[in-house]
């Protein structure tokens, strides 16, 4: 058996196959309620040997989808899920909640020990209005069953169709201090709560909140199977005027967002395209300071 990664597809989700596991599964379109801001995710995403490295829909936050692209704060509209943060209210919930919409595959491509995919989306405000037309890839790639990881690259091409200047913010933007979630959004498994986060900066746990790394790495014990595991994410690059920024929670839940616009807000022209790229890389056991230095300098793109 070839270690992969494969693809299968069908109309609703693809799924990518590495050493026998299904390592990921991309949701297509999703059967969530619109106040949860319907859009495509990865969900579950797993380890090599199968345990696992992302949650859906959990209690505390039923809008957190394994790892998605979204955005909190667009020009008023909600493509987040959930309440939105309103200064001197906290969350409300509004009218505002949008969605982000598959439309087809411009290419799907199985080759040279990687699996990469391109597709088309559009996002729709509350009321259905175009706002956003994307161009989003992932590629799942470096696959090393004798190291126990894997690798995704994800990058996006966001234009405003709107007609219109759009302003993309966070919740921090809008006054809520450390709170600047937006862009490509991971949600842990909770067993993972608490887990060790550290970054290229130095710094560690909820310290990183706000602070701006090439890379962070997030480890965390599973339940049910014993080990653990590590998630190095890269900052990545944007073209927009504002640094990336990193949004990371070690408690009370396990979250972290590599984030365009945490603490300044974009403005999008009529237009203009917004282009992001990062890359996460998914090792079957938790790593110590020095394994994760040397896979970042290893990885780098």
């Amino acid at each position: 058996m070839s270690d992969g990664p494969a693809l299968t597809r069908t109309d609703d989700d693809l799924t990518v196959t590495a050493c026998g596991t299904e390592i990921a599964r991309y949701v297509l379109r999703p059967d969530a309620p619109a106040v949860e801001a319907p859009k495509p995710f990865l969900h579950p995403l797993r380890t090599l040997s199968g345990a696992p490295l992302t949650a859906a829909r959990p209690w505390d936050h039923r809008w957190h989808k394994g790892l998605q692209m979204t955005w909190s704060h667009v020009s008023g509209q909600n493509f987040w899920g959930g309440p939105t943060y309103v200064h001197g209210q906290g969350y409300v919930w509004l009218d505002n909640v949008g969605s982000i919409r598959h439309e087809r595959f411009g290419s799907v491509e199985e080759h040279d020990g990687e699996v990469a995919c391109t597709e088309d989306l559009t996002w729709l405000n509350s009321q259905g209005e175009r706002w956003i037309t994307e161009v989003r890839t992932h590629r799942f790639h470096s696959v090393d069953r004798d190291r126990g990881l894997w690798a995704l690259d994800f990058s996006t091409a966001l234009t405003n169709v709107r007609g219109g200047a759009l302003e993309l913010g966070s919740p921090t933007t809008a006054g809520r201090p450390a709170a600047g979630y937006t862009g490509l959004f991971w949600r842990g498994p909770r067993a993972w709560t608490g887990g060790d986060a550290v970054s290229s900066a130095g710094h560690r746990g909820n310290d990183i909140m706000g602070t701006r790394a090439d890379w962070i790495a997030f480890s965390g014990q599973h339940d049910e199977i014993d080990g653990g595991a590590t998630v190095l994410a890269f900052a990545g690059t944007s073209t927009g005027a504002v640094p990336i920024t990193w949004f990371l929670r070690s408690e009370p839940i396990p979250v972290f967002s590599p984030s365009p616009s945490f603490d300044r807000t974009l403005t999008l022209a009529p237009g203009d395209v917004l282009a992001l790229r990062h890359r996460l890389v998914f090792v079957d056991r938790p790593c110590a300071d020095e394994e994760i230095t040397a896979l970042a300098e290893e990885f780098t793109p």
